[in-house]
């Protein structure tokens, strides 16, 4: 039962981590309109081996941070300044996204595959995100650090992140109005994502102290 957990709740957190449209996703949309599909899954093969590094990179620091409670406390201390700052940022501050339609050239498939390693690579928010994601749900005894959890949580990432890529694949010209309205409100669901992460860090916090 807790390696269904933990599978789910790493497929869950990749959907959720890598649905928004960006950089990747929309590239691999991209590329399968205009090379075809074959082309879009050596790309996103190429983004999945670097997702796969990352977020057992990722869990693995998150196991050793995990070990040290003052840590922990520290992090939530400077997670919810942060959140609540982000949270003030995206609510008041930032101006709405404009869709950005990156440009693409005819490549073969070897280089799709590296072009994917390349932009995933240059993305370094799944680190982190991964970091406070499993310290997180460890916090609540949903997820334990060995080994075996561990390889299952970050097959359940990659297979949740395969699932995103294989939607903007197959079926973007269906959804690209609606990516529209996402990024057009996108500051809006992010600041009420992290609103409600400020809130529930409080809590805690207050709950060690006071507790």
């Amino acid at each position: 039962m807790n390696l269904i957990i933990s599978l789910f709740s790493g497929f869950i957190s990749a959907f959720i981590g890598i649905t928004p449209p960006g950089l990747l996703n929309m590239t691999a949309a991209k590329v399968s309109m205009k090379e075809g599909k074959r082309n879009a899954f050596w790309f996103v093969l190429g983004a999945l081996l670097v997702i796969f590094c990352q977020v057992y990179i990722a869990v693995l620091f998150a196991r050793i941070i995990n070990a040290r409670p003052d840590i922990i406390l520290l992090l939530r201390e400077v997670g919810f300044v942060i959140f609540a700052v982000l949270t003030v940022y995206f609510l008041w501050i930032a101006k709405q996204p404009k869709i950005k339609q990156p440009k693409i050239k005819k490549h073969s498939k070897k280089k799709r595959f590296f072009m994917g390693m390349l932009l995933s690579g240059l993305n370094f928010f799944p680190i982190p995100y991964y970091v406070f994601v499993s310290i997180w749900l460890s916090s609540y005894a949903i997820f334990s650090f060995d080994f075996t959890s561990v390889s299952i949580f970050v097959s359940g990432a990659v297979l949740g992140s395969l699932l995103v890529f294989y939607f903007y694949i197959g079926f973007f010209k269906k959804i690209e109005k609606k990516a529209d309205f996402i990024l057009k409100n996108m500051n809006t669901i992010i600041g009420g994502i992290t609103g409600l992460v400020s809130v529930i860090t409080l809590i805690n916090i207050l709950e060690h102290y006071l507790g």
